[in-house]
């Protein structure tokens, strides 16, 4: 072989090894990648495995992805934390990929889960469906005693779950979600679209309320609902200029983190559902559509005032009888019924129905939330009698709230504006009013209003310093269309400081029992006056109001119109 071709043999044999040698490092290389693929896949199962994900059985349907993306957070006027979302898990199983014995993963599923039977998880495990829900909404420490069974049956999925941090706290105003993440109740079902929205999730929805107000509100409520054995409460603080719920609360108390637990009564709001006839709490409302009407020119204005009023086949009655002529302010500091019903009946029920529509009273109350009763007025029978009755509470039933905001219109001026549980401000412009009180007529309410605290049936609900002006009412509780023997809806109405009123405090007591330190009575000045005392002394500071005991509004007003009582 020439030189030449040898050459060229050895170039030859060369280049076979480079291109093997070249083979065999791609194949190397494709080995390697296959193995950390393979790694890759491992680790990213391992982690899914371990931050609780399980997959979804062929075919079946994406159930989490129609459940509502995390909420909004809702937070009171100052920011503090009312409702939040957070991650929880739901537990299902794919019976027919059961590996393990069932009666032993039965018993294992039931003491892992709390609430959970052996029996329930054994009929879940059992059923011949291909996927089934064994819980939902299981917290983090729960779902992670299930993932570590084992069992390749059992699928382990994320899903948002709303926290109420502070409890039963403002649980009528929140409301709660349902088992699908959506507001069924309160401000998560009144503003279901703000909070699910993808462009609000980072953007809290603000209240009107103060937990700090709600709070005395909760806690004086419950105290005088143990008290008096009472089945229910109400309360409600409003700022007369704006409208704004500081603190609403209905008892008995709901946890909105288990809704579902609550009983009935638990669930219903009595501020703004429930309507009651409210008594004598009415009565500033008669006096001064009386005052704008023309019919009453005077606090010193008489009316005969015998010890029973004969009306038709009725006769209207007083708990504090004159048997003699009295005057406006002395009809409403010692709250007639006679004299108001007198009133109402020079009023006339056309004029008194045109003033109760102008405040809201008889269509449902206005608020954002959803949960509004009807009110029941007397309709096409609004006659002589009807006209005398509602004048002092009787015959109408409204909410709460509609009190709250009727109070407000009758004490801010005259302004009627609708009651909202959002912060007023930048994002939440001041809601129009409309007129209903001439404000002299607004004004000359102040006094009047501050005698029955100061020398009516209201006494009991003064707060030394925060000139708290106000009425009682009791009133015969109907149920089913009829008044229920012995007991009553007893009520007080207060508005301070009354020189200069800001804040209205409403709070209703349901079916009060009477005690030996209230001489066997049960009317509001004895067991629900007290609870507004205590609300304004705990709330006035928060609020800004200073105590003041030389202030007062101008009781030139009514103190001339008043017959001094004989001393016992």
């Amino acid at each position: 072989m020439s030189p030449l071709a040898l050459r060229q043999q050895r170039i030859q044999v060369a280049g076979q090894r480079q291109l093997a040698l070249g083979r065999s490092r791609q194949r190397l290389m494709i080995g390697v990648l296959l193995f950390v693929a393979l790694l890759a896949v491992v680790a990213l199962r391992l982690l899914d495995l371990s931050m609780l994900q399980g997959a979804k059985p062929a075919g079946q349907r994406d159930l989490f992805a129609a459940l509502v993306p995390p909420r909004a957070d809702i937070v009171d006027r100052h920011g503090a934390e009312l409702a939040r979302t957070f991650d929880a898990y739901s537990i299902a199983v794919r019976p027919r990929d059961i590996v393990g014995d069932k009666r032993e993963l039965a018993e294992r599923i039931a003491a892992a889960l709390p609430g959970m039977t052996y029996e329930k998880a054994l009929a879940t495990l059992n059923h011949p469906g291909k996927y089934r829900y064994l819980q939902r909404r299981v917290l983090p420490t729960d779902a992670k005693r299930i993932n570590a069974i084992g069992e390749p049956g059992i699928l382990l999925e994320r899903e948002p779950e709303r926290l109420y941090p502070n409890l039963g706290l403002a649980s009528h105003i929140l409301g709660y979600t349902d088992i699908d993440g959506k507001g069924a109740a309160g401000v998560e079902r009144a503003f279901e679209e703000r909070l699910s929205r993808d462009d609000m999730r980072g953007k809290p929805l603000v209240l009107s309320v103060d937990s700090r107000i709600q709070q005395a509100m909760e806690h004086e409520l419950a105290v005088a609902m143990e008290k008096f054995s009472a089945v229910g409460a109400a309360g409600i603080v409003l700022d007369v200029r704006t409208g704004e719920v500081l603190a609403m609360t209905s008892l008995p108390e709901l946890n909105p983190n288990d809704a579902g637990k609550g009983s009935v009564e638990a669930r219903f709001n009595r501020t703004t559902l429930g309507v009651y006839e409210l008594g004598s709490t009415f009565k500033p409302f008669t006096v001064a559509m009386a005052m704008d009407a023309g019919t009453v020119r005077s606090m010193g204005q008489m009316y005969e005032c015998p010890r029973g009023l004969r009306v038709g086949r009725f006769t209207i009655t007083d708990t504090h009888p004159f048997g003699r002529r009295c005057s406006v302010a002395e009809i409403m500091q010692e709250s007639s019924n006679i004299g108001t019903a007198q009133i109402a009946r020079e009023l006339g029920g056309a004029r008194q129905k045109a003033f109760l529509e102008k405040m809201g009273f008889l269509e449902p109350v206005s608020i954002e939330l959803k949960e509004r009763g009807r009110t029941l007025s007397p309709g096409a029978n609004w006659g002589e009698i009807a006209t005398m009755t509602v004048g002092y509470g009787h015959g109408i039933a409204v909410t709460p709230l509609h009190l709250a905001t009727g109070y407000a219109a009758l004490f801010n001026g005259g302004v009627w504006r609708p009651a909202t549980i959002l912060k007023v401000g930048k994002d939440q412009p001041l809601a129009p009013g409309r007129r209903v009180f001439t404000e002299q007529t607004s004004y000359k309410m102040r006094a009047l209003m501050r005698l029955v605290v100061t020398e009516g049936t209201g006494r009991k609900a003064d707060a030394p310093g925060y000139r708290v002006g106000g009425k009682t009412g009791t009133a015969e509780k109907v149920v089913n269309g009829r008044y229920k023997r012995n007991a009553v809806i007893n009520t007080f109405a207060g508005v301070f400081p009354m020189d200069d009123p800001r804040y209205v405090v409403v709070a209703m007591l349901d079916e009060p029992q009477p005690l030996k330190e209230t001489y066997g009575f049960r009317t509001a000045g004895w067991n629900v006056a007290p609870v507004v005392s205590k609300v304004i002394t705990r709330i006035g500071p928060v609020l800004g109001v200073v105590p003041d005991e030389q202030r007062e509004p101008n009781m030139a007003e009514v103190l001339p119109y008043i017959e001094p009582k004989a001393k016992p």
